[in-house]
């Protein structure tokens, strides 16, 4: 292996995966599965920078020496990042490096490697300490007897920048956390997405851009805030690359989870890329990148999880800042925090000619979750009202290592080109065409996106296919408002009977205002209602029985107060499509909210077409309660936007004929009998 190793040339880094995977199966026995990245990643990263360091060793420590004690420490992290060189922004004040170390005795590597980790400057000691928890992997490395073959292992790989690139050292880093992930099911979807999936939506957003992103002197600003591994961060560089070797990739994330950060700043650190610009922390409360705005945004958020730790924090943005800041349009609900994610990327899009694009994955939920005035319904509302939403894309389930789920790639973009404005392009990628069966499952992941898949998306989504040569089944257009409905009231009336009646007095009996009367009071009132109000009598107009019951209370004395009055009459009636319509005190008719609907009016139709069409033909004595208002534009009826997939990709399929059906039962009977038999037999 070592031979192969030393043949290694190109972007050719299996031999060289191949080999530190061999180092991980050293650790079987004494380490699980799940825990091999948590020791291998971290060596790597220490040796990729023992390498980049090397070279400048003795001029750092000769620096470090020359200092005065008393400098200010940014003042000396600044000099002694000029001194380690490399435009790195990070160095090492140990005396070791991993050539000195080699020879030492096995004994003390433990401790000789202590002082060489944590001798490094403070970001780097930072994730090494803080985030991969490192000194405790070396102590179970060397409580089991293994670290210094593991170190001495690490010591044949060659990782200097001029034997592997940045970019090599990209595809490497992105080789070795795909495998770690395949093998840890327990937890390999909670940071890390397929890479044929980061690669489809890198292809969308990119595939209308070839022209703007090559030639001299191009930079572009790429931003993840949920950034897990940096996965799609380091596929989004590649792919610009592969455009365009001289472009100018700068590289932004945030992210919460400690090891996935850790692993994400070691990616930036190897590649050459400045780590500072991979923040750690909660994107949604704390925005490291606060004022920033970025060229692409692309990103993969935790589905389905809640934000209620966060709430008071979110909530209270929302409140103070509105539409200036980040979820001025709405806030979900707190089981589901995708759409504050996409809130928040909608936020850092660039206003200059430039502009932005956003892909997105997620779930089904923000397509249609929550009805009109919903904080969701609203945060649709205004990414279609502004025109932001370009396409979405419908991919196969089975895609991801710890769910089967269905999930969507959201493209967003504020600089749409003439023939897209005002639309929205609906791709269903879901169906066999697009994917294929792997030949072992990883956790829940049954199915791949295949090359010629992606580039297929890709082209039905860049050339903007609606039908065309056959492919409705495939892509549709829509116009924005094609999703929006106003959601307006229909009332009917209330049309209630009276009678008393034992069960009606029992009922009544155990109302709160009625009961709390006192007991001679109360049974006053029913002896009166008794005698009074005959027993068997129906009324069907409940403004006669409303004067019959204070003729009958006021002939009895019996003063009642409005509590207890309602209390009576609600016990006493029953709804009768026989009775007379109940006439408010404003002199129309009263709703009956029982009966109380609503319908879901496209935004482009008049409600009151609608109405006469689709409502009176059915029940004529309805109305719309036109006090039923939209909060934004005071229109009747709230407005709500959805996007139901299904709807516009509905197949119908035939049932299949019963005699078909009827064939299959018996040849299923007969199966069992003969089972049956030779169980007797």
């Amino acid at each position: 292996m070592i031979a192969e190793l030393e043949k290694m040339s190109g972007t050719d880094i299996k031999p060289l995966s191949a080999f530190v995977w061999s180092i991980a199966e050293t650790l079987r026995g004494d380490f699980k599965q799940s825990e091999y990245g948590k020791v291998i990643l971290p060596f790597v990263v220490l040796r990729r920078l023992d390498c980049i360091l090397e070279g400048t060793k003795s001029a750092v420590l000769d620096m470090a020496d020359s200092l005065p004690k008393d400098i200010d420490d940014k003042a000396r992290d600044t000099i002694l990042f000029g001194a380690a060189g490399q435009n790195m922004q990070l160095y090492n004040l140990s005396r070791f490096t991993f050539e000195s170390l080699k020879g030492q005795d096995a004994k003390d590597v433990h401790s000789n490697l202590l002082d060489y980790v944590t001798k490094f400057s403070p970001n780097v000691r930072d994730i090494f300490l803080e985030k991969f928890l490192f000194t405790d992997q070396l102590k179970r490395l060397n409580d089991a007897g293994l670290l210094f073959t593991v170190f001495e292992q690490f010591t044949h790989i060659d990782l200097h920048p001029e034997a592997i690139s940045n970019l090599e050292m990209g595809y490497l880093f992105e080789e070795l956390i795909r495998r770690f992930s395949e093998i840890s099911n327990e937890t390999a979807g909670e940071h890390y997405t397929p890479r044929e999936v980061i690669r489809l939506i890198v292809s969308l957003l990119l595939i209308n851009d070839h022209d703007a992103l090559t030639g001299s002197g191009v930079i572009r600003q790429v931003y993840d805030p949920a950034a897990g591994t940096g996965g799609m961060l380091s596929i989004a560089e590649m792919e610009m690359k592969a455009l365009n070797e001289r472009i100018r990739v700068e590289l932004f994330g945030q992210e919460l989870n400690p090891e996935s950060f850790a692993i994400c700043k070691s990616d930036m650190l190897v590649t050459g890329h400045d780590p500072e610009n991979i923040a750690f922390g909660n994107t949604l409360t704390q925005d490291a990148h606060e004022g920033r705005r970025f060229h692409y945004m692309l990103s993969n958020p935790p589905y389905g999880v809640d934000w209620k730790k966060y709430k008071d924090a979110i909530v209270a943005e929302a409140e103070a800042l509105g539409m200036e800041g980040r979820f001025g349009a709405g806030l979900p609900r707190v089981s589901d925090g995708q759409l504050l994610f996409l809130q928040h990327m909608i936020s850092k899009m660039r206003d200059d000619g430039q502009g932005s694009r956003i892909g997105i994955v997620m779930n089904g939920s923000p397509l249609f979750t929550g009805g009109a005035g919903s904080g969701e319904s609203e945060i649709r509302r205004w990414m279609l009202e502004n025109d932001w939403v370009e396409a979405i894309i419908a991919l196969p389930t089975d895609l991801f290592y710890n769910t089967g789920i269905q999930t969507y790639v959201w493209l967003l973009t504020n600089r749409k080109t003439r023939d897209r404005q005002g639309k929205v392009q609906l791709i269903d990628a879901s169906g066999e065409r697009f994917w294929k069966s792997m030949r072992k499952s990883l956790g829940s992941k049954r199915r791949e996106i295949t090359a010629e898949a992606c580039d297929e998306i890709s082209r039905i989504y860049a050339e903007m296919l609606n039908g065309e040569a056959g492919w409705g089944e495939y892509s549709k257009i829509f116009k924005t408002t094609d999703f929006g409905y106003r959601e307006i009231r229909v009332e009917r009336p209330l049309k209630l009977a009276f009678e008393v009646t034992d069960q009606a007095l029992q009922a009544l009996q155990e109302v709160k205002p009625f009961a709390k009367l006192d007991a001679a009071e109360r049974d006053a009132i029913l002896t009166t209602l008794r005698e009074s109000l005959a027993v068997g009598q129906r009324w069907l107009d409940r403004a006669k029985f409303e004067k019959a019951l204070t003729v009958a209370l006021k002939g009895a004395g019996l003063k009642v107060a409005a509590p207890v009055k309602k209390a009576i009459l609600s016990a006493l009636s029953e709804r009768d499509e026989d009775a007379m319509v109940c006439i408010g005190t404003d002199g129309k008719p009263e709703p009956d909210t029982d009966l109380r609907d609503h319908e879901l009016v496209p935004l482009e139709n008049d409600w009151r077409e609608y109405v006469q069409r689709e409502v009176l033909p059915f029940v004529p004595d309805a109305w719309v309660d036109e006090s039923h208002t939209d909060a934004q534009d005071g229109g009747v009826g709230r407005v709500g936007y959805e996007i139901n997939f299904n709807r516009y990709f509905y197949k119908y399929t035939p049932p299949r004929p019963l005699s078909e059906i009827d064939a299959e039962l018996k040849a299923l009977e007969a199966e069992i009998a003969g089972l049956l038999q030779e169980v007797v037999d």
